[in-house]
């Protein structure tokens, strides 16, 4: 039985897939390799390059135009700044993939020599140039992880190749085509020998083109699941299949794991007769990130690096980007982590959107469960007491949110994360949280949804950081809040606000009152 693939490339006799070679613009890139031009191709972790690559190589050779080889850089990462270890890796791997996809022996033959006789900073260049002549078609060289290389390992790596530019097709590939997370001309690459930083773009000036690898569509996540289900007959439900788009928007690792998880991890989908629903869709993202998946984990590790945190901490937070390099800002686009959309940056979808605040809360909410109990905020009818967990919330944040909010590494976004720290602590043990944040929305959007015997309670809490007058934070907010009850079809609705102006006393700060908007009851917590 074919399955939902998540760990490494993708084999159609065995996975469901859409047809990697359809992943790109082929024509385009047919006219690139026809042109004799060095280009990149690039798109976030687990997205399917190595899987579009494989297919390419496989597409070109059965051509018989050129001979098209797929070599895996990734080996020489751990060589680092060792110029000569590092280049042994890199042609090592050029020279055992010849051997095994194209059955050529030459490279392997001659490396040894080649290194010996040419050193680490031509070596590659000169393998190339002697391969190019000895084949018998043009060679066309699909790197992947080129920019697993780093410092000077990296330099000489694209100078090599840069310095045979002038020599293809009969003395050097064809075309050549890096392929890695970042484009190219983004690197930043700290040299050792020469004591400085090089760009990938100088280093690298012969590339033609930057192409990226995209997310799936809509309309391509359908026709994956809809392999599933011509497989084994079992349908997924039209607003399960929304709510897969919403939470992953096309994101090809978390479209395979969500489909993976419910139909042949989870009991309920494991019968096939059963149809995939909305709520087992939501119980299997719930278990991917409780879980920690390693595509989650590895995400999640990223978000401990400064020019991550200087792009994600405003997103976070609601507010501008101020003084950050652009390079930075696409940097974390490059990562898939952000998404630019007609209304600025955001998280690039909505599991994304949940991991991030939970895996930046994870120590507070360890510290929190012996000093909160979840059913301390429970009414005897099993509904959810929103008004006690936020006064106890309110007592919590006056005297420890100083010492607290020292331990975030994104300081600027403390209250809210220590907000919703608090509040997943709670809720984990019978609802889930919703949220909605994004770059200059100057809010963050909360919605708890609690189940509890006689149905489903919906609770909008709106955060909000106090920069104005209190009266006109007060009065937009209220707006806001009403309209994302009104959105969510919430039936309880509170406005926090954090006054983090100097010299306030908590006094000043701490309130609570009600309001109406629209004849909406909003209640509005002051910290």
């Amino acid at each position: 039985m074919k399955y939902f693939n998540t760990a490494g490339p993708v084999n159609c006799d065995e996975h469901y897939c859409l047809p990697p070679i359809e992943r790109f613009d082929l024509e385009g890139i047919e006219r690139l390799i026809d042109q004799k031009k060095y280009f990149v191709l690039h798109a976030p972790r687990q997205t399917g390059k190595t899987s579009s690559l494989l297919a390419l190589m496989d597409y070109i050779n059965k051509q018989e135009t050129y001979r098209c080889l797929y070599a895996n850089f990734e080996k020489g990462q751990s060589a680092r700044n060792d110029v000569r270890r590092g280049m042994r890796a890199v042609i090592g791997e050029i020279a055992s993939r010849a051997r095994d996809y194209l059955r050529d022996g030459f490279p392997l033959a001659q490396m040894t020599t080649i290194m010996d006789v040419w050193g680490e900073d031509s070596a590659l260049n000169e393998l190339l140039s002697q391969w190019s002549q000895n084949s018998p078609r043009p060679i066309v060289l699909l790197i992947d992880e080129i920019d697993a290389l780093i410092g000077d390992t990296l330099i000489s790596t694209l100078r090599q190749i840069r310095a045979g530019y002038d020599k293809k097709p009969d003395n050097f590939p064809q075309s050549i085509i890096l392929c890695g997370v970042r484009d190219v001309r983004d690197y930043r690459i700290h040299s050792e020998r020469e004591k400085t930083v090089i760009t990938g773009g100088s280093a690298f000036n012969v590339k033609a083109e930057s192409l990226r690898l995209g997310d799936f569509s809509s309309d391509e996540a359908k026709r994956l699941y809809q392999i599933h289900t011509e497989e084994t007959g079992q349908m997924f439900e039209p607003d399960a299949m929304d709510r897969v788009w919403e939470l992953t928007r096309g994101q090809p690792w978390l479209v395979n794991a969500l489909g993976y998880e419910v139909c042949f991890k989870m009991k309920e989908g494991r019968n096939r007769g059963n149809p995939v629903t909305l709520e087992m869709i939501r119980q299997a993202k719930e278990n991917l990130i409780l879980r920690r998946e390693t595509h989650l984990d590895q995400l999640a590790d990223k978000l401990k690096e400064k020019r991550v945190r200087q792009v994600v901490g405003p997103i976070l937070e609601g507010t501008s980007i101020e003084n950050i390099p652009h390079d930075d800002i696409q940097y974390v686009l490059d990562l898939g982590l952000i998404d630019r959309s007609a209304s600025g940056l955001k998280i690039a979808n909505s599991i994304y959107r949940e991991i991030i605040p939970r895996e930046l809360t994870t120590i507070a909410q360890y510290n929190l469960e012996p000093l909160y109990r979840p059913s301390w905020y429970v009414l005897p009818d099993g509904r959810l007491d929103a008004n006690a967990l936020l006064a106890a919330f309110q007592e919590f944040f006056r005297e420890n949110s100083e010492i607290w909010l020292e331990r975030f590494d994104y300081k600027e976004a403390g209250p809210h994360l220590l907000m919703q720290a608090f509040l997943q602590r709670i809720v984990n043990s019978g609802g889930r949280i919703d949220r909605e944040y994004g770059l200059g929305r100057r809010r963050t959007d909360l919605l708890i949804i609690w189940k509890h015997s006689t149905g489903v309670q919906k609770v909008v809490i709106e955060l909000k950081i106090l920069y104005k007058s209190l009266d006109a934070t007060i009065a937009k907010g209220l707006e806001q809040t009403a309209d994302y009850m009104d959105k969510s079809g919430a039936d309880e609705g509170h406005l926090v606000i954090f006054d983090r102006r100097e010299g306030r006393k908590w006094e000043e700060k701490i309130f609570r009152k009600e309001e109406k908007y629209d004849g909406v009851g909003i209640a509005v917590w002051g910290m």
